[in-house]
């Protein structure tokens, strides 16, 4: 009930509700145009899929839950972007770290820096590991394991069977299990 109001509201174009829609969505939109797009493009494909969304609220029948149909235009942006960078064989290599992008960092307190360290390269680590999947592995983990979302609801956005859902979500996970005992993560 709560959704069906939320999508009535965007169809009346409300602006608390589109409000709402880029508070609740962006990040989770973010996170998956990152498996496809560069970083220097990103916010433009974050941008062409909220213009999407947009001109396409209208026109959802409801069919499917509303973050599946958001998250299935999200794929469908970054996989456009994707083709596009394969089509050009362009590759941009960003050599400069944080730090030459902001000289002003100041120190962090000395209190418990050690372990903050410690954390930020485990998690960069597992980032970077993460790095080793193919975008549709890196995509399936995120859908299920950092978004929660059900397997039904994954292969409505891939747009591919459940049950090669289960299957690559599986060995997507063995795979990134191996890499991150192969960098004794574990």
């Amino acid at each position: 009930m709560i959704e069906e109001k939320f999508i009535e509201d965007l169809k009346k174009n409300d602006p608390d509700a589109f409000k709402k829609l880029y508070e609740e969505y962006a990040p989770k939109i973010y996170g998956v145009l990152k498996n496809y797009v560069n970083h220097d493009e990103i916010e433009d494909a974050l941008q062409e899929v909220f213009i999407r969304i947009i001109k396409g609220i209208n026109g959802f029948k409801g069919l499917s839950k509303l973050s599946t149909w958001i998250y299935r235009i999200a794929v469908n942006v970054g996989k456009n972007y994707s083709r596009k960078y394969q089509r050009s064989k362009e590759t941009s290599v960003d050599f400069e770290d944080e730090t030459d992008q902001n000289p002003n960092i100041q120190a962090i307190s000395n209190t418990n820096v050690k372990n903050e360290v410690l954390e930020e390269l485990d998690y960069q680590m597992i980032l970077n590991i993460m790095e080793k999947l193919d975008k549709e592995e890196r995509l399936l983990i995120k859908l299920r394991d950092i978004d929660g979302m059900s397997y039904n609801e994954i292969a409505e956005i891939m747009e591919i069977p459940l049950g090669t859902v289960k299957s690559k979500l599986h060995y997507a996970r063995k795979k990134l299990r191996q890499f991150i005992e192969e960098a004794n993560l574990v």
